[in-house]
C-alpha cells in the first residue's frame, strides 16, 4: 500500500485562519478490508464552509477534529478494490479530504459515486456538476422558486456556486444580476456566464452606495437573493428587496473569522414579508440526481462554462484556501494532486 501525504488541522484559528493552523504529515495506507476501496485523488476541493469547521463552536456540523485530515471533496480513480461494484480505473467522487489517497467504505450509501467524464471533465464534479452546483440549484429552485421575468441576485457571483446559479437562473427566464469583486470578475460574469449585469462591490464603500447600484441594475427591485457573503452586501440587498421576496442563505463568508455580523435593518424582513431560509445542501440528497442531470446538461451544451483556479500539489492547499477566503480565486478553487 502506498505512503500517503495528508494535511491535518494542527491548531484552531484565533481570528483569521493562517497557514500555521495546518500541518503536512505522512502516513501509511492501511490494507483494505471487505467492501473497501482505495482511491487515488486527482483533484481536491477547497470551499468556504471549511473555515467554519475549523472553529470549536456550535454549528450545523461537527467541528474539524485536531490532528485529523481536513475534510473536503475529492475526485480520482480507484486503484485497488474489495467491493464488487467498483473496479480499478473507475473515476469517482467522494469526500476523501486533504490527502493523496483515501480508503473508502464503498458499502456506505453516498460515500463514493462513479462519474462519467465523456462530456464533463473530472474536476467539474467538484464544482459545477458537484456539491457547489447542487447548492446553487437547491437555493434557486427550492427556496427562491422564481417565475420567469423576476429579478434574482447572487453574491460571490463568479465562484463555483455563483457561476452555476447564473446559468440555472437564465434557463428559467430570470433577470440575473451578480455581485463580485473586481472588473475582471464582473466582465466574466456578463460575457461568459450570461449574467445580465454584475456589480463590483469593491467600488462601494457603504450599503447606500451599493444599494444605488442595485437600483440601477434591478429597476424592478429584487425578487430573490442567494446569500454567500453577508455584512454590507446583505444590508444593501434588504434595501432593494420586493415585497414577498425570498432569500436563500448559503454562506456568510464575511463573518468566517469569528466576528459577529450585525444586520442594520432587520425590520425590512417584516416590512417586506420576506422569506429568509438557510440551508445545508447535504441534508437534501433527494434532489441531487435531478440537479446533477440539469447541471450536466448545461455544461455539455456550453450554457455553463465554469472557470477554475488550480493550485499544484497538496502542500499548496493551505495558502490556496486562505486566498479563497479573501476572494483571490477565480471560479472554483481546486488543488491538483
Amino acid at each position: 500500500m502506498p505512503s500517503n501525504q495528508q494535511i491535518v488541522l494542527d491548531n484552531r484559528p484565533e481570528g483569521d485562519a493562517v497557514a500555521s493552523n495546518f500541518k503536512l504529515v505522512t502516513s501509511e495506507t492501511p490494507a483494505l478490508a471487505e467492501n473497501q476501496v482505495l482511491v487515488k485523488h486527482h483533484y481536491m476541493s477547497l470551499d468556504p464552509y471549511m473555515r467554519g469547521r475549523m472553529n470549536d463552536s456550535k454549528s450545523y456540523a461537527a467541528s474539524q477534529a485536531l490532528g485529523e485530515v481536513m475534510i473536503g471533496g475529492t475526485v480520482g480513480e480507484v486503484v485497488e478494490t474489495r467491493h464488487p461494484k467498483f473496479a480499478v480505473g473507475d473515476q469517482v467522487v467522494g469526500m476523501g479530504g486533504w490527502q493523496q489517497y483515501s480508503v473508502v467504505d464503498a458499502a456506505q450509501p453516498g460515500a463514493l459515486r462513479k462519474v462519467d467524464t465523456t462530456h464533463v471533465p473530472l474536476s467539474y464534479y467538484l464544482g459545477a456538476v458537484g456539491m457547489p452546483g447542487v447548492t446553487a440549484w437547491y437555493g434557486l429552485v427550492k427556496i427562491i422558486n422564481p417565475k420567469a421575468g423576476e429579478t434574482v441576485v447572487i453574491s460571490a457571483a463568479t465562484g463555483a456556486v455563483g457561476s452555476a446559479f447564473g446559468a440555472l437562473a437564465k434557463a428559467r427566464g430570470c433577470r440575473t444580476v451578480g455581485i463580485a469583486g473586481g472588473p475582471e470578475k464582473c466582465k466574466y460574469a456578463v460575457d461568459e456566464l450570461g449574467f445580465d449585469a454584475c456589480i463590483d462591490y469593491k467600488l462601494h464603500k457603504d450599503m447606500y452606495s451599493l444599494a444605488k447600484a442595485l437600483k440601477e441594475h434591478c429597476p424592478d427591485g429584487i425578487d430573490g437573493y442567494f446569500e454567500n457573503v453577508g455584512g454590507m452586501i446583505l444590508d444593501a440587498i434588504l434595501l432593494r428587496m420586493n415585497a414577498f421576496g425570498r432569500i436563500a442563505v448559503c454562506g456568510m463568508i464575511a463573518g468566517y473569522n469569528g466576528a459577529p455580523l450585525p444586520l442594520t435593518n432587520p425590520a425590512l424582513i417584516l416590512v417586506n414579508r420576506l422569506k429568509v431560509e438557510g440551508f445545508i445542501v447535504s441534508e437534501h440528497m433527494e434532489v441531487w440526481p435531478e440537479a446533477l442531470t440539469e447541471l450536466g446538461s448545461l455544461v455539455a451544451t456550453g450554457k455553463l462554462r465554469p472557470r477554475e483556479t488550480v493550485a499544484e500539489g497538496l502542500a499548496a492547499a493551505p495558502e490556496a484556501f486562505l486566498g479563497l477566503l479573501k476572494g483571490k480565486n477565480f471560479g472554483k478553487q481546486l488543488v491538483k494532486l
